[in-house]
């Protein structure tokens, strides 16, 4: 007979809270992740076809419902993601919706509104059936549990009534369905059990989708170059636009990001303060601005000797300075307070946008002038890191 330490784990085990003890990503999650590689890729590819102010409108959208159905599923998993079969399976079927929601982005506001719909409303199912089990079991939770809930169904129901209305008005009650559940988070910090979130899973799990955000602007630059044949002109705005995206990455993952997570080790194990909240919700304009950065990078390169259009100019300068809005409020959203963030990164902002305004710039020098604010950025914020303004998880 095996030990008792020696014996599986139980294929199905009752929900519990697991912010006390020490734990990393898990491939699951991992796995769950790269639903929405393809969500943005194809969200992006339709933004590149449709470059006007409805494209970009519709992406931003889109873009938001993807991302908050990534969030509320972490926020699960950061609580109560016991790894069993029941849990493994609810994950998958996730996953398949979410599969689902890539398929049919690139129509969803045409054509494919309701396959869209209904792929959204099985995910929403998938983490109602969640919370219900969790509420059952993890008792100490109850209050918490039952906000999220409630919020879960409450946007579901908006979603499902979606489904009986015509013409643009589902699209309002999509956005009604986001906000009723994105008020659940808050609800919570302020009405439940203070259950508290792991507090270094969550950065890393927040950082893992920012890497995949990234991976757009990548391959970009890959695609860019590949369509455009190789050509002298193209392979230097690539060039230049891949100097830009390692500086995204730079002020991310050792300045603003770091020092969002520094805020978080610091903070209490209690949510009364809310700064888990703000690192949340901050996280939409710093992914959205990535994204939207990216088409930006391919119009720039697919167009080295001009002719890209006015939007197509503008798209990465505005998403460079969405991301840097978007990290301020990550450092004053765990800070909890604005002057956190000044002047590090927000007095860059007017400057990063100033790239995009000089017409009939030649591509590469756009992009020269995003890449060199960005890396001033880069270099302010190192000088604010080692005289200690700047408390970061790096060294």
């Amino acid at each position: 007979m095996p030990d008792a330490e020696q014996r599986p784990a139980p294929l199905i085990r009752p929900p519990r809270l697991l912010t006390d003890v020490d734990r990393t990503a898990t491939r699951l999650e991992l796995f769950f992740d790269l639903a929405y590689v393809l969500v943005i890729a194809e969200l992006a590819a339709t933004l590149t076809k449709d470059l006007t102010a409805e494209g970009v409108a519709v992406f931003a959208g889109l873009f938001t419902v993807a991302w908050w159905s990534w969030v509320t599923t972490t926020l699960y998993a950061n609580r109560f993601d016991t790894n069993d079969v029941l849990y493994r399976l609810g994950k998958l079927a996730s996953t398949a919706a979410v599969l689902g929601m890539a398929a049919s982005a690139p129509e969803a506001t045409r054509g494919t509104a309701t396959a869209f719909t209904l792929c959204y409303l099985a995910t929403r199912v998938v983490l109602f059936a969640l919370y219900a089990r969790a509420y059952r079991h993890v008792r100490d939770a109850r209050a918490t549990i039952g906000i999220y809930l409630i919020g879960t169904a409450a946007g579901a129901a908006c979603w499902l009534a979606a489904l009986a209305v015509p013409g643009d008005w589902k699209f309002l009650l999509w956005g009604c369905g986001i906000l009723l559940e994105a008020f659940a988070p808050v609800a919570a910090t302020r009405f439940g059990d203070n259950v508290p979130l792991h507090l270094e899973h969550l950065p890393e799990r927040f950082g893992l989708f920012v890497i995949l955000v990234l991976g757009e602007s990548v391959a970009s630059v890959v695609l860019g170059v590949h369509d455009t044949h190789w050509t002298t002109s193209s392979a230097l705005v690539a060039g230049v636009c891949f100097v830009a995206v390692a500086a995204l990455w730079w002020n991310y993952f050792d300045l603003g990001g770091a020092a969002g997570k520094q805020e978080l080790v610091d903070a209490d194990e209690t949510q009364e303060g809310g700064a888990a909240d703000g690192y949340v919700y901050a996280h939409l304009p710093l992914t959205l601005g990535l994204a939207a950065g990216a088409v930006g990078i391919e119009q720039l390169i697919l167009h080295p000797d001009g002719g890209v259009s006015t939007l197509g100019r503008w798209m990465l300068p505005a998403g460079a300075a969405l991301f840097l809005l978007g990290t301020a409020a990550v450092i004053a959203g765990t800070a909890r307070r604005l002057r956190a963030a000044w002047p590090w990164p927000l007095a860059a902002v007017p400057f990063v946008l100033a790239a995009g305004t000089p017409v009939g710039w030649p591509p590469a020098a756009s992009a020269g002038l995003v890449a060199a604010a960005l890396l001033a950025v880069v270099l302010a914020g190192i000088r604010e890191q080692q005289r200690g303004a700047l408390r970061t998880t790096e060294t």
